[in-house]
């Protein structure tokens, strides 16, 4: 490992921490992580991290600390908890919370950080690309934070994605990724219904989905789902349960914007029908399922 790299803590190693993690480790980082389950601790230290037994332990030395946890609670409980990352980060460290939450909390991070006294810098970084996107290192990474403290951690956040932008403010990142996840799950919920409407009017799926996303209905959502939709595999890359927690943060930030957002509040439904129906850990493409049940199919 280069000694004059920055030392770098992860908390949260799911299924979009363990790879982002892995790639900084390729980049020539040494990382400290710590997580709740061993056996993705295993995971990091036989890809060359070191596994750490709390949160204390990971970020005790470490110059940058990358938080990467599913919700609101978990990084107030992560960050902001008596034994979290602002009581043990050393001083002058950065904190950079990939998380996907409300911008209230990032706000909130940031101002708690400020008050702790020790030179901390903090930026919120909620990623878009899914598990594939993790893996190839092709995120899209939305910033919010303080100019000089991005251009210090661009270097890092170019080891975990491709589009990397500095959209604001503290909490101007969590706002887009909302936007994001809003355009997301419109997008899915457009694809899904137009699978089940060729399937049943006798077209060749593969020949459909190849020919449309050539043209204007092309996406990016639809290259990366297409074969979820055809093999009907929703093993998750981004679950339900999470897509459901990220569309009641966009219509309420919404709201308190004065902003309407009519399909997104349809579709924020479907989302939460889907997971009531027992399928909050599937992957977010399984809005097929319930264009399916919609449409009279028993889906088992």
């Amino acid at each position: 490992m280069s000694s004059n790299l920055p030392k770098i803590a992860w908390v949260g190693l799911g299924i979009m921490g363990s790879p982002m993690a892995e790639n900084l480790i390729k980049a020539g980082y040494s990382v400290t992580g710590f997580t709740l389950e061993q056996e993705k601790l295993d995971r990091l230290a036989a890809n060359g991290g070191t596994a750490a037994s709390s949160i204390a332990e990971a970020v005790a030395d470490a110059d940058m600390v990358i938080t990467m946890v599913p919700a609101d609670p978990h990084v107030k409980a992560v960050i902001l908890g008596d034994d979290g990352v602002l009581a043990h980060a050393k001083q002058g460290a950065t904190i950079i919370d990939m998380s996907s939450i409300t911008p209230q909390t990032s706000i909130a991070v940031a101002e708690a950080a400020a008050k702790a006294g020790k030179g901390l810098k903090v930026l919120d970084a909620p990623v878009s690309g899914g598990e594939a996107g993790a893996v190839e290192a092709v995120l899209s990474i939305m910033v919010g934070g303080e100019q000089a403290d991005f251009e210090a951690v661009k270097p890092i956040l170019e080891a975990l994605g491709k589009t990397i932008i500095l959209c604001g403010p503290h909490g101007a990142g969590q706002t887009v990724k909302a936007a994001n996840q809003l355009i997301v799950a419109v997008n899915i919920q457009a694809c899904a219904e137009a699978v089940v409407f060729l399937e049943k009017s006798g077209v060749d799926l593969n020949a459909a989905l190849e020919v449309l996303n050539g043209g204007l209905a092309g996406s990016t959502v639809l290259t990366r789902k297409k074969d979820n939709f055809k093999n009907r595999d929703f093993a998750p890359g981004f679950r339900i349960d999470l897509h459901h927690k990220d569309m009641g943060i966009v219509t309420d930030a919404a709201r308190s914007v004065g902003a309407a957002l009519p399909v997104g509040a349809v579709v924020a439904q479907l989302v939460a029908s889907l997971r009531a129906q027992g399928d909050g850990g599937l992957d977010h493409s399984a809005l097929l399922r319930a264009v399916e049940r919609l449409s009279g199919d028993r889906v088992a």
